[in-house]
């Protein structure tokens, strides 16, 4: 049978990651990137003149986000993570959507933002965050010239992470007016690749991918990536660094009250008028 092409790829194994995140709280979680992201939306919601009453926070690891928000709504329902990537929302029930470091593991993110779009009521809010862009990029690119070394091919490693134009597409496809999306870069240093992987676990972020190798990374493949990181990504004094990227995307559900392009051929002046008048 030819395969649906409107099916989403499955790239994550979502009960795995729950797993893992939940390997992450009993271990002692790293939350340094989470608080910063929860700092941030605050900062980006205290922004915001619209008066919210009913929010919901979707599928943000831990607890994090959620103890600031709690005062400041009516309501603030939490979504947690599942296997199906289906959001138990009513339509039009919610006035804000909040999410934090989720929507990187989503299999299908075209459908989740059509989800909470139609959650959403006209002129509700979603604010989210999520890793992207190149996102450790120098860890992908360690384990690669190790693993062709050290084992004569490359595995998945390191998860894609969509970019800053194809979260905003998505925005838009979904239905969301006044999309807007920018990006947080975060170098974090270490003493060592090693040091970065245990973090990684700490955080529930380690290789989630439905295509990941099965058999435990061979210790000489992982000696080989720590040192090839050290060569190529320390600085001076000997400690590395990790890019994390925090793309940041924001959309409205669409109301009359909102601002509207013109109409193509609406102009009152010309563009070309404008140009010949300007001061050479």
């Amino acid at each position: 049978m030819a395969p649906n092409p409107t099916t989403a790829p499955v790239l994550f194994d979502r009960a795995l990651l729950r797993a893992r995140q939940d390997r992450a709280r009993r271990l002692g979680p790293a939350t340094f990137l989470l608080d910063r992201v929860t700092e941030d939306m605050e900062e980006r919601l205290a922004a915001v003149t619209r008066e919210f009453s009913d929010a919901a926070e979707i599928w943000t690891p831990g607890e994090v986000l959620r103890k600031p928000l709690a005062d400041r709504f009516k309501s603030i329902a939490r979504i947690e993570p599942d296997e199906t990537e289906t959001l138990s929302l009513a339509p039009e029930s919610l006035d804000l959507a909040v999410s934090a470091l989720a929507f990187q593991f989503v299999n299908d993110l075209p459908g989740v933002l059509a989800q909470i779009s139609r959650a959403l009521r006209p002129d509700g809010l979603l604010l989210a965050a999520m890793i992207g862009g190149d996102t450790l990029t120098e860890l992908r690119q360690a384990f690669a010239q190790a693993e062709a070394e050290c084992e004569g091919g490359v595995s998945p490693r390191v998860a894609p992470f969509a970019d800053l134009r194809d979260v905003g597409a998505l925005l838009q496809r979904a239905g969301f007016a006044l999309p807007v999306t920018d990006v947080d870069r975060v170098v974090v240093r270490y003493d060592s690749a090693l040091a970065l992987m245990t973090d990684l676990r700490r955080m529930g972020a380690t290789n989630v991918l439905v295509e990941r190798r099965r058999t435990p990374t061979r210790r000489a493949t992982l000696l080989r990536m720590a040192q090839i990181y050290g060569e190529r990504f320390a600085d001076a004094d000997g400690r590395i660094r990790a890019t994390f990227d925090v793309v940041w995307l924001s959309g409205w559900a669409p109301h009359q009250s909102q601002p509207k392009p013109l109409r193509p051929g609406s102009a009152k002046a010309s563009l070309e008028a404008a140009v010949k008048r300007a001061p050479k």
